[in-house]
């Protein structure tokens, strides 16, 4: 490990320790793995990790955080945030991520305090904050702790610092809920959200793993790494189309740009 990272690591200790007690957001992603590794180890049962599923998230990923959680040895906790029972949520206005976050760390807060627990605290590093994410003002309304972020991880740190734990999530690929597939503007329904899992889980299975399938009514909008993009466009052409045509779309379209985070972003004016 080198010195920069090693100084970051242990500003991170102090962070933590300085909590006392916490509430882990825990999705099973890099960021929010890394994060409850590191306090469980330091804080023990005073932490709580929390997954909140729904709809918009895949139930592969929901094994993932289980199987990770117990891994990890920590408490661990799953309640069920349906976002699509949010006013303004399935309408899907620029301000989504808000309605979803606002009530998910309302929710943990809540658990927060009938468990005890000091802080509730989130995965979020330096580098999340050179995107659109009004999620964090829902994150700030409520008090949510970001100990990565105030230690100064990007999220290159973040992985190199689970690869040096033995975290198996240091080269996962970033996620974000399946409703970020669904342009701004566009009703989000559970047989989008459906359609949208059964198109990428089937990916995944041809062995695809950066990969974002954007629902554009009956386009899918291909977003693939740039190592695995020739292999849509060549051996396994047939393959990727059989795939998104079973998952209920018409026409199967590959992004040139390839996958970015926050592609949906790019419609906005005023982001």
């Amino acid at each position: 490990m080198n010195q920069e990272l090693a100084a970051k690591q242990e500003t991170l200790i102090q962070e933590i320790k300085k909590l006392g007690s916490c509430v882990v957001a825990f999705s099973g992603g890099t960021d929010s793995t890394l994060l409850f590794s590191v306090s469980q180890e330091l804080l023990g049962d005073r932490v709580l990790a929390v997954t909140a599923t729904s709809s918009t998230y895949p139930a592969r990923e929901l094994q993932e955080a289980r199987d990770l959680a117990k891994r990890i040895g920590g408490r661990h906790l799953v309640i069920e945030s349906e976002e699509l029972a949010l006013p303004g949520f399935a309408g899907n206005d620029k301000n989504r991520c808000y309605y979803c976050k606002s009530e998910l760390f309302s929710k943990l807060r809540a658990i927060a305090k009938a468990e005890g627990l000091a802080h509730v605290i989130d995965g979020n590093n330096l580098d999340d904050r050179g995107d659109y994410r009004p999620g964090r003002q829902a994150a700030r309304e409520q008090g949510v702790v970001s100990p990565l972020e105030l230690a100064g991880f990007t999220k290159e740190d973040v992985r190199a610092l689970s690869r040096e734990r033995g975290l198996p999530t240091w080269d996962k690929p970033a996620y974000a809920c399946l409703s970020s597939r669904v342009p701004y503007g566009t009703t989000i329904t559970r047989e989008t959200l459906s359609q949208i899992e059964v198109a990428e889980e089937g990916l995944r299975a041809l062995g695809f793993r950066v990969l974002r399938v954007r629902h554009h009514d009956t386009v899918a909008r291909l977003e693939l790494g740039e190592a695995e993009f020739a292999q849509a466009s060549g051996p396994l052409r047939e393959k990727v189309i059989q795939i998104i045509k079973s998952a209920g779309y018409a026409y199967v379209a590959l992004d040139l740009q390839g996958y970015r985070t926050g592609a949906m972003n790019e419609t906005l004016k005023d982001k």
